[in-house]
């Protein structure tokens, strides 16, 4: 027997209920998939977040759907939605909201901003200075908004999809890296091959022909927020040997000192990842295997999220910026040190 694997066990009840969330995400996943044609990686990641109960910064080109997937899925869960363009200035209750005077109450009334939406999309997070940007340390970490003497509650549900653009640089204040460990994965995403781009081009022509025709916006079914957070609870459920578990710790351990596996690779990271990033591999990989429709861990699952949890958790040292290293090469080479169960 897989040593990997859980012992069997009999036949549950709750099995039903475990195969109908299962199978209404995989119809999630593929439906969005037709949506957002060539970015399956992304489509991927953004319903890891949601189960991992984690948060997303993206990073790509203009025009590669981006903004498209994160409302396409606001389209098919009961969720509220609000997107948010960044800007150099934006002013931080723009995005938490403010306190208004009513005069004729003698009071103060809290209008909520767009962060008390289930769904934010932060478009290009990186172009509104610090102080917007740190507005979202408080929700993304505590799930809750301080304005003046008060302190307001998120939803349940609630998932950031920050973007960035990596082309322009001029007007754009890099994120620190608190707030960047706030995010559950940093994902970068390339252009579609051109098999996936001639299907855009015909997607894109029945939806401009529709359009010309007066023809309605489609609608789908909503899948009910109760079954997203009851998937949630299954993801903690999964199965993950001990010997797995110690892997997983062991690449995050590396990332802070790897001199056990490569004296070198050791003087090329400054700081490795803390033990949010080992709380969000474990989520990840938890999740990425659900959607697998395993209920158990394997090392692959670690080993394809780790790039994505720990990219921007692990920041080269000075020598091996200048040496044109960066966290991705950094937490690949980790993974390549690492022996696997």
């Amino acid at each position: 027997m897989d040593p990997l694997q859980p012992p069997p066990l009999p036949e549950r009840r709750d099995d039903v209920s475990a195969g109908r969330l299962h199978d209404a995400f995989k119809a999630l996943q593929t439906a969005l998939s037709l949506e957002i044609v060539g970015q399956g990686l992304l489509v991927e990641r953004l319903l890891i977040a949601l189960l991992a109960d984690g948060h997303l910064l993206v990073e790509g080109a203009p025009g590669l759907a981006k903004t498209t997937a994160i409302r396409a899925l606001a389209t098919r869960i009961e969720a509220e939605f609000a997107r948010v363009q960044f800007t150099p200035d934006l002013l931080p209750a723009d995005l938490t909201g403010t306190e208004i005077w009513r005069a004729q109450e003698s009071r103060f009334e809290f209008q909520p901003g767009p962060i008390f939406h289930s769904l934010l999309l932060a478009d290009e997070i990186n172009r509104a200075p610090a102080k917007v940007q740190s507005a979202l340390l408080e929700a993304m970490g505590e799930r809750q908004v301080t304005v003046g003497r008060h302190t307001y509650a998120l939803p349940p549900l609630f998932l950031v999809m920050a973007t960035q653009n990596p082309i322009e640089q001029e007007g754009t204040f890099p994120l620190p890296e608190a707030q960047l460990d706030r995010f559950l994965m940093y994902v970068r995403i390339g252009y579609p091959d051109a098999e996936s781009e001639s299907e855009i081009l015909r997607l894109n022509r029945e939806q401009a022909l529709a359009g010309a025709v007066g023809g309605a916006g489609q609608t789908h079914e909503k899948m009910p927020q109760a079954d997203v957070l009851a998937a949630r609870k299954a993801v903690l459920g999964l199965h993950m040997a001990p010997a797995l578990e110690r892997y997983l710790i062991e690449i995050v351990l590396a990332t802070r000192d790897a001199s056990r596996y490569d004296p070198q690779l050791a003087r090329h990271i400054s700081w490795g990842a803390s033990p949010r990033g080992s709380i969000a591999l474990e989520r990840c990989a938890r999740a990425r295997a659900w959607l697998a429709g395993r209920d158990f861990v394997t090392p692959d699952d670690i080993r394809a999220v780790a790039p994505d949890v720990l990219r921007h958790r692990v920041l080269p040292s000075f020598e091996a910026s200048a040496e044109g290293w960066d966290g991705e090469r950094l937490v690949q080479e980790v993974l390549a040190k690492v022996p696997h169960p």
